[in-house]
């Protein structure tokens, strides 16, 4: 006990050192322009944030990205209210009462409410947080190999089956992620895997490129989609703020009630605030009186999402801490982080020092709780200035956007060949968008893989085939079966009218008829079976340590891969997609012929910014290209254009060129110049 109490006091302390605390303001300020600016995913920038935290210690990586994270949710309720549209996804529910209310001249109490429940729900969550350790700690220790295994099998079916979408397109994606990360020099053996001779594969694919290229580069095609600034309404002074503080605490048991919600729901692997959010809303409609007042301004349609989807972030810690199970998109990438930072997930987090890592365990507590404080208080101060932030236009930021992805992809090894990862892997992320396939699992398998690889080959080793027998390993492979059968179920019910999972949740589904065959679908499904056959046929000569993994792995994958593609080429397959009212969907509005223009336009400037590194280097290539840009394609003034570029280029190269003396290749112009 004493141990603990100690553990969160050094936490404590650890996040309050100068520089932990000053990266976490950095965190902080970072997560406020992406909460308020839509189309900025939290995911998006943390992905784009990774590589900035090789050279830190672990709290401060943490205190750095974990204060962006934990600030997102918060201001996005800010657009949400005043424009009605989503800073973040996990904020739309907010736009259903809180944008009705600002028409009516509540913006100011509708903000108040949202801010104050959100610090409410962040609080509560780290409480849950800091409680689950001494309740989860015993059970994780007496965990095998066998069961770790079966855990991190169990976190990606969770994740590939509630994330939405068809539930055997989200389980390939999962493996097409284990498959990824077979690729490089085996641990034990040294054997190469699905090398093609070159080099630079031998330590694998990066996580930083490939989180990059699957989330930033689709985010970056559909910014630039949408054009246009991020607000096309301008908002008058605000007033009414402390009443809605007062609202919270008038409404404290709901408040309560949807932070334990949300915190619960971030337990369940996949679901995270974006459903957190809906199901809150729900229950507070549903435990009202006056349910007619929902959907025209009621305070508590803005009180019950916000905090909910600010305590889901405590919530998803426990299972990452304990188990490596992400329990959201955010905390995958999260564990990206702690793979680069060389820490495990698992009874190392749950023990004090010297033993394991409980106090930094117990700074995630302080940093979520610190950094709400800190944001709250800001956005009490600077409410009016905060909204206009919503004005800028997304043209001034692409260039910028497109320099964080290439020196995101190059920081990791500082190998070029990265940028050529991010490519291929944006390609695919876009193209994963487009035919509905899920992009967490795969990433997740990615993350997961190494360790699942060297848990199933210590069971083996250890336990032989008897392994599959153990209490442990029976119980999780239920509860895999129950989270891949699950959906279906609910599926059915839901068609025969027997349940509604979000009754109040203001969604248009979208539904395309089955029977016709998709070219584009079943030529993306036949090219994964092909290459994962292919995979599957390489592997037979790696030995039996060098290839456990891919044929327990690649087997399962491909035979879901085959069903698919029968159900593409006899048309029973089908494409759901969910579009929540509210929220933007890249363009729908726009005429065909204007999104496939606006889409070859900007894939065409993230290729020619490749090219120009590739000839000219970062350092001359990064102010070209930018004043390109700004003047092409965004249509900007020259001194706008001049003085953004020289600002940019002032900040890449003092920072990055002088003060960090990144060793940036020079352009192969000037190498054939030589």
């Amino acid at each position: 006990m004493f141990e603990m109490l100690g553990a969160f006091v050094s936490g404590f302390y650890q996040v309050l050192t100068p520089t932990t605390f000053g990266l976490m303001l950095v965190g902080i300020a970072v997560g406020f322009i992406v909460g308020i600016l839509p189309g900025l995913g939290g995911p998006t920038t943390m992905a784009l944030m990774l590589p900035f935290i090789f050279k830190m210690s672990a709290v401060e990586a943490f205190a750095f990205l974990l204060g962006m994270a934990a600030v997102t949710a918060t201001t996005g309720d800010i657009t949400s209210i005043l424009f009605g549209v989503p800073g973040e996804p996990t904020t739309a529910a907010t736009i259903v009462d809180g944008h009705p209310m600002a028409k009516k001249g509540e913006a100011g109490r509708a903000l108040g409410a949202a801010l104050m429940s959100s610090l409410v729900g962040a609080i509560f969550g780290a409480l849950c947080l800091a409680l689950a350790v001494p309740i989860v700690r015993p059970l994780v220790l007496t965990f095998g190999s066998p069961e770790f295994f079966m855990i991190a099998l169990l976190g990606v079916t969770f994740v590939a089956s509630l994330s939405g979408g068809a539930l055997v397109k989200g389980l390939i994606s999962g493996g097409l992620g284990f498959c990824l990360a077979m690729i490089g020099l085996d641990p034990i053996s040294g054997i190469q895997r699905f090398t093609f001779g070159q080099l630079f594969l031998w330590d694998g694919i990066g996580l930083v490129p490939v989180t990059v290229g699957l989330f930033a580069i689709p985010e970056i095609v559909d910014l630039a989609v949408q054009g246009g600034s991020i607000s096309k309404e301008k908002i008058g002074k605000l007033g009414g703020v402390m009443e809605g503080v007062k609202d919270t605490f008038r409404h404290w048991w709901l408040v309560i009630r949807c932070s334990a919600l949300g915190a619960y729901i971030g337990i369940i692997p996949g679901m995270g605030g974006g459903v957190s959010q809906w199901i809150a809303y729900a229950h507070a409609v549903q435990s009202s009186p006056n349910k007619e007042r929902f959907g025209r301004g009621a305070v508590e349609g803005v009180l019950g999402p916000g905090a909910a989807n600010n305590s889901t972030l405590g919530g998803a810690f426990i299972p990452t801490v304990a188990f490596g199970v992400p329990g959201s998109v955010i905390m995958a990438i999260l564990l990206g982080a702690f793979i680069i930072q060389g820490i495990v997930p698992g009874p190392d987090m749950l023990l004090p020092p010297p033993r394991g890592k409980l106090d930094l365990t117990f700074s995630f507590v302080w940093i979520i709780v610190v950094s709400n404080l800190i944001t709250v208080g800001i956005c009490f101060l600077f409410l009016n200035q905060l909204a206009k932030v919503t004005q800028i236009r997304s043209s001034l930021l692409m260039p910028f956007l497109l320099l964080l992805i290439y020196l995101g992809a190059f920081a990791e090894k500082n190998a070029f060949e990265d940028i050529i990862v991010v490519l291929v892997f944006g390609a695919l992320g876009w193209v994963m968008v487009k035919l509905d396939w899920q992009r967490p699992p795969l990433l997740l398998g990615l993350v997961l893989g190494p360790l699942m690889e060297n848990r199933l080959f210590l069971s083996t080793d250890n336990y032989g085939i008897a392994w599959l027998w153990r209490t442990g390993v029976l119980l999780l492979f239920a509860l895999t079966l129950i989270g891949i059968f699950y959906p279906i179920v609910k599926e059915t019910l839901q068609k025969k009218g027997k349940a509604d999972v979000l009754p109040m949740a203001p969604v248009v589904v979208k539904e395309e008829e089955k029977g016709a065959v998709r070219l584009w679908d079943t030529l993306f499904t036949l090219f994964i079976a092909v290459l994962l056959a292919w995979a599957l046929l390489e592997s037979r000569n790696f030995g039996f340590r060098a290839g456990l993994f891919p044929w327990a792995i690649g087997l399962p994958v491909l035979a879901l891969a085959i069903a698919q593609l029968i159900l593409e080429l006899t048309g029973r397959a089908r494409r759901t997609v969910v579009v929540i009212e509210g929220s933007t969907d890249g363009g729908a509005d726009l005429p065909r012929e204007v999104v496939y223009q606006r889409t070859a336009s900007i894939c065409g400037w993230i290729i020619g910014f490749f090219v120009m590194i590739w000839l000219l280097g970062f350092s001359i290539a990064f102010p070209v290209t930018t004043l390109l840009y700004l003047k092409i394609a965004g249509r900007e003034k020259w001194p706008i254009t001049i003085i953004l570029t020289l600002l940019g280029w002032g900040f890449f190269y003092g920072l990055f060129d002088y003060s960090l003396h990144v060793p940036f290749p020079d352009g192969q112009l000037f190498l054939w110049l030589k």
